[in-house]
């Protein structure tokens, strides 16, 4: 019996570790693989165009290219509307493997594709853009292969050449001031031969998607009537130029090549999600981790140490008159529960900020375990909106509980204050934002629909859940706090320079930056350059972290202000614990100013603009994660002490 127990822990522990190893790759529940059988046609579909000097996606037929004879639009998610996605059909036509050396797109091979002199400068801005075009087959984004030589040895060059991988493909390229349009693609599939029975057809999955861009001349393209044509030899051949100033003549071709590949259908979208080196990641992330648990471990074993001396001075009941004549933190027992300015407004905003927590904790947690991968897309987006809306229950019961320990009265202008105050910043900037891209007729302004079915989501269930949390934290018991308030107000003696509120925020705000600057980069190059963004079992592992420090720093700046005898810390604690959000700021002007090449106004307003609701999202997430071990580290030590 031992034995076998021991051997079915065995097992449970295998099954563990071999989840753990696999979060990273690990495909989304419930998504089932294609099976192909030879013939079968893959269906070539196209989602946006791109370009990190703009971003500003636009729709693939916003450009003039081959359109079949009748445009379908997927259906799409939250997600994908906001993210700009507009997923619609291709001309393409690919059959599992079949190979085609050329074909013509348009079905117009004696009558080539004109581009009248507008088509053609709205072609040459784009590509002076660098913008990118996003292709999929069997959901797998096309990608383009750059094989480079890494800095080795002269005998290692010859032998092996790194490999990476881009998204998408160069809708063209510039050579001085002349445009050169990518016309020919030639698409690269891998398919993985599955395991059938003898008399079965066999079947196949397609595992990746690739694509070489070229520019060919029209004169160098040879066309025959059945829509084939003929590529050049690479030497020979002339690029295709766009002329923007006169009408220009081209044909759009493309060819189809079948490869069988070793990749599983479970891993197949590993290659895409290691694009970048991964070690550097993880070592700059055990090197935060590190850092953050030595410095943590510091202040807690002095913060506990000057703790305990502290209480056993006070509670010496032979030195009372000594004590008292000390100064200290005991000093405004009768002033440290006192509530502060605008309870309504303090207890709102933490009620926002819970809100952001739950919803943040829940997304990370669930895309660690592998749901929420870069296959389902728009799925990350909008199970944070959905989330966000339901967490409101949570968010107005804190703010309702809170709010009535600072002796508020007027429940129902506080629930709906926590409802809008947050919620209705973060509306009014993206509509301002949302009027400018309308503007531009970029896909990624969020159509009127949308919008009122997000204002209806938000008037339809989060005010009613953050009223219904409200209502019950309201009727709840308030926080007992273990002291009672003296009735006139204790003289604030003055205060050291360092004691300031903005030195607070800049001290603050340091150790809670440096657990997340570098998964802070990564998340940057997601956003604004189009990347996948996969590890999220290091942004678990970071965002424990960061609870863990922004906790701790929090409780060293209320030991301090209180030492002090300033015990006005309830809404200097709440900023104070937000200061890494100041320095998000610095490093997101950082990043504009030396990883983006962003030169026009709109995009640069809407960078500064997402940028500022995430730093503002950051504030209240950190300020409040901050505000709540600082009441509760307050509560313990004024129990811990005798007051007469």
């Amino acid at each position: 019996m031992a034995a076998s127990a021991a051997m079915e822990r065995l097992r449970y522990t295998l099954v563990l570790l071999l989840l753990l190893h696999s979060t990273n790759s690990f495909y989304v529940p419930g998504v089932a693989p294609i099976n192909f059988h030879r013939n079968d046609p893959v269906e070539i579909k196209a989602v946006k165009l791109t370009s990190s000097r703009t971003q500003l996606p636009y729709e693939y037929y916003s450009l003039p290219f081959c359109q079949p004879t009748k445009i379908t639009y997927k259906a799409e998610n939250l997600g994908e509307v906001l993210r700009g996605d507009r997923i619609v059909n291709t001309p393409f036509q690919v059959s599992m493997n079949v190979e085609k050396k050329c074909e013509v797109l348009c079905n117009f091979p004696n009558k080539p594709v004109t581009l009248t002199v507008e088509q053609s400068k709205l072609i040459a801005e784009r590509i002076r853009e660098d913008y990118y075009v996003h292709l999929i087959a069997d959901n797998l984004p096309v990608a383009t292969r750059l094989e480079f030589y890494s800095n080795r040895e002269e005998e290692e060059k010859k032998k092996e050449k790194d490999v990476q991988f881009e998204h998408g493909y160069r809708l063209g390229f510039m050579d001085g001031n002349k445009f050169y349009l990518h016309n020919h693609l030639s698409f690269i599939l891998y398919y993985h031969r599955e395991d059938v029975e003898e008399n079965q057809e066999p079947t196949y999955r397609v595992v990746r998607f690739e694509v070489i861009p070229q520019s060919i001349k029209l004169e160098d393209l040879k066309a025959d009537e059945k829509s084939m044509c003929t590529l050049p030899e690479a030497t020979g051949s002339a690029p295709q130029e766009i002329d923007p100033s006169k009408e220009n003549q081209l044909l759009f071709t493309y060819s189809v090549h079948w490869e069988e590949s070793d990749i599983k259908w479970a891993s197949r979208w590993d290659t895409y999600l290691t694009m970048s080196d991964v070690q550097i990641h993880w070592f700059s992330i055990i090197n935060s981790v590190v850092v953050v648990f030595f410095l943590s471990g510091i202040l807690s074993m002095i913060i506990i140490r000057t703790l305990r001396k502290d209480i056993a001075n006070y509670n010496k009941e032979d030195d009372i008159e000594d004590t008292m004549e000390e100064s200290g933190w005991k000093l405004v027992h009768g002033d440290v529960f006192r509530p502060p300015q605008y309870p309504m407004i303090l207890s709102s905003l933490l009620g926002s900020g819970i809100q952001l927590f739950c919803m943040i904790l829940i997304v990370i947690f669930v895309a660690m375990l592998g749901m929420l991968s870069p296959s389902s897309r728009g799925a990350l987006m909008t199970t944070a909106c959905f989330l966000f809306m339901f967490m409101g229950v949570f968010g107005g019961f804190f703010a309702g509980r809170l709010y009535r320990t600072l002796k508020g009265h007027r429940w129902k202008k506080g629930a709906f204050c926590t409802a809008t105050l947050y919620p209705g910043v973060v509306f009014g900037i993206c509509f301002v934002l949302n009027c400018f891209i309308w503007g531009k007729h970029s896909s990624g302004a969020v159509p009127f629909p949308t919008m009122v079915a997000l204002l209806c989501m938000w008037f339809g269930i989060s005010l009613p859940l953050v009223y219904l949390g409200y209502y019950f934290g309201f009727r709840k018991q308030p926080y007992d706090n273990p002291v009672r308030t003296n009735q006139i107000p204790r003289q604030i003696p003055e205060q050291r320079w360092y004691m300031n509120k903005f030195v607070g925020i800049l001290m603050a705000g340091i150790l809670p930056f440096g657990a997340m600057f570098i998964e802070l980069f990564f998340i940057f190059s997601a956003i604004w350059e189009n990347q996948f963004y996969y590890l999220f079992g290091f942004l678990f592992l970071v965002f424990i972290i960061l609870v863990v420090s922004c906790s701790q720093i929090s409780i060293v700046m209320v030991y301090f202000q209180l030492c002090a005898e300033d015990y006005r810390w309830w809404w200097r604690t709440f900023l104070v614990s937000g200061g890494s959000a100041f320095y998000v700021l610095i490093y997101a002007i950082f990043y504009f100013v030396n990883k983006l090449d962003i030169v026009e106004f709109i995009p640069s307003l809407l960078y500064f603009g997402y940028t500022a609701l995430m730093v503002l999202s950051f504030w209240l997430l950190t300020g409040t994660i901050g505000f709540y071990a600082a009441y509760m580290f307050v509560r313990k030590i004024y129990a811990a002490v005798k007051i007469d």
